[in-house]
């Protein structure tokens, strides 16, 4: 057998082990896998050219009402607030370009997503009379205005931000990776939640107590029922939902419950309240405080019929900002915490 060359194994049993668990025998790093999509981009790659389509048709309408087509929008004169007409006309351009270059981007960029979020959370700030739709929807015969065409204007802004968003998350997966946006499942209830969710209660009771102590009933009692209605909801979503979202029986009904005692809570029956009234707290509260910090530096706050002085809207509006902020807080770490 001399002479012949013995040549080396074409591979041994354990470059075999390495290779089956994805490592390069030569080059020790992890094997990349077949070219193809990346996590997230398939179930997001139709959203930018949603966001195209809704900027030519609601970008058009915005165009047509700036023209001075627009309707009256009782009780304010406005669909959107605070910026209207060509304001609103510019954000919704700017949404167009961006999905574009969110679709054809072949690289992260930070300036990029920094610009798409930023017009998102634009469009998303114009509707804050939202809070005042729902309650006037949800609970008739409050004397809200019900106006259909301002409701349209309103929820169109807020689905081309919303559908913006979800682009400019799928760009970031596309790119920085599959993790979620905040954070993975939670094996259970953290501090910050707790804090969120008592944060959420004491705005709710701050905005009780200003009332109580400006002298004016929070029950009139000889209304209606709808303002009956609007007071139990108004306690139930400030007490019952925020403590729900982080203690076990927001997750599993409580013994004392016929028919329901031990079965799992649809995650969606505290999840939908918790974000939906969450955000349009903070939304609509947001900038009403913002708005009142200005009239109050400028001198320019109406006090309107008296009844209620500076210093109560001072109090109460940034305690419902609160309790936005921690319903928001806490709807996210029960998300989190109900995450299979």
């Amino acid at each position: 057998m001399r002479g012949i060359p013995l040549r080396r194994p074409s591979a041994t049993l354990g470059d075999m082990t390495r290779r089956r668990h994805g490592i390069d025998v030569l080059s020790r790093r992890p094997q990349r896998s077949p070219a193809g999509p990346a996590p997230g981009r398939s179930a997001t790659a139709w959203v930018p050219y949603a966001v195209l389509l809704w900027a030519i048709g609601y970008g058009g309408l915005r165009v047509y009402w700036a023209l001075g087509n627009a309707p009256e929008f009782p009780p304010l004169g406005t669909d959107l607030f605070p910026v209207a007409g060509w304001g609103a006309v510019a954000l919704v351009g700017a949404a167009a370009p961006l999905a574009v270059a969110l679709d054809r981007a072949d690289r992260w960029w930070w300036p990029l997503a920094g610009a798409a979020w930023g017009v998102s959370t634009a469009l998303a700030t114009l509707c804050p009379l939202l809070l005042l739709d729902a309650v006037a929807v949800l609970i008739p015969g409050l004397g809200l205005t019900v106006d259909p065409a301002g409701i349209a204007g309103r929820l169109g802004c807020l689905a081309g931000g919303v559908l913006l968003a979800v682009a400019t998350n799928g760009y970031r997966r596309r790119f920085r990776g599959d993790r979620p946006l905040f954070g993975g499942p939670l094996a259970g209830t953290p501090r910050w939640a707790w804090a969120a969710a008592y944060l959420a209660v004491a705005g709710c009771l701050t905005r009780l107590a200003a009332q109580y102590a400006v002298g004016v009933a929070e029950i009139p009692f000889a209304a209606g029922p709808a303002v009956l209605v609007f007071e139990a909801g108004f306690l139930l979503a400030g007490v019952l939902l925020p403590l729900a979202l982080v203690h076990s029986w927001g997750r599993v009904f409580p013994r004392w419950l016929p028919l329901l005692a031990g079965r799992r809570v649809p995650r969606w029956l505290l999840l939908g309240p918790g974000f939906g009234l969450g955000l349009l707290l903070v939304g609509y509260f947001g900038v009403g405080t913002g708005q009142l910090a200005v009239e109050t530096v400028a001198g320019s706050w109406d006090p309107g019929d008296g009844t209620y002085p500076l210093w109560f809207f001072w109090v109460s509006m940034p305690a419902y900002l609160l309790w936005g902020l921690g319903l928001t807080v806490a709807a996210l770490a029960y998300r989190r915490r109900t995450r299979s």
